[in-house]
């Protein structure tokens, strides 16, 4: 009987091989984490142990597999969170402006609104003087006017009244006139002789 071949098992059988480690979630990455698997320098595998060479590249390059897939998956999720964080820091940014652009609009509308009430109550001001000015005035004038209507009035008067004396004396002297005419046309008729001025007339 020919004998059975014996297995030779490895020394380091009874030292099972390194497990895998756990795949990473594929949930977003917090910000300190990213930076971790970022910066994460490649695991150095553990110390060869005798054994067969064939055992020791597997687990090299399944470890090798592992640490890019990890750095990849971190890579991309650092890409969209930064895509994230910069679209929130655009619209933030974009809000921002547009609450300073409504403010400064605001305080543009209040600052013009007060500036046309000022301008409002200064023209309602000035109109007033000149509307109280314009009534003295026309006060004074009213009042000139009425003095002068009293003088013209009595300058008037006056002139009538010396017209009334020059009409006395005009009608006071027709009749002494008239008067003495007669009364030298009786002497005429007496002495029965013509007047001397009567020859003149003719």
């Amino acid at each position: 009987m020919a004998e059975e071949p014996k297995k030779v098992e490895p020394e380091f059988a009874s030292e099972p091989p390194l497990p895998p480690p756990p795949p990473a979630p594929i949930a977003e990455p917090e910000p300190e984490a990213l930076k971790d698997v970022a910066e994460e320098k490649p695991v150095v595998p553990p110390p060869p142990v005798e054994g067969k060479p064939g055992d020791e590249a597997k687990a090299l390059v399944i470890v090798e597999k592992l640490t890019e897939s990890a750095v990849e998956k971190g890579a991309e999720g650092s890409v969209h969170r930064d895509a994230v964080l910069a679209r929130v820091e655009t619209e933030k940014r974009i809000s921002l402006i547009r609450a300073w652009e409504e403010s400064e609009k605001s305080i543009a509308e209040n600052k013009a609104h007060k500036k046309l009430s000022e301008v409002g109550a200064w023209e309602n001001s000035k109109k007033s003087s000149i509307d109280a000015q314009l009534k003295k005035i026309e006060e004074k004038l009213e009042k000139k006017k009425a003095e002068y209507v009293e003088k013209m009035k009595n300058k008037i008067a006056l002139i009538h009244k010396e017209a009334e004396e020059k009409r006395a004396t005009i009608e006071a002297k027709r009749g002494e006139d008239l008067l003495k005419a007669e009364e030298m046309a009786a002497k005429y008729r007496a002495k029965g002789g013509p007047p001397k001025k009567l020859l003149g007339i003719f």
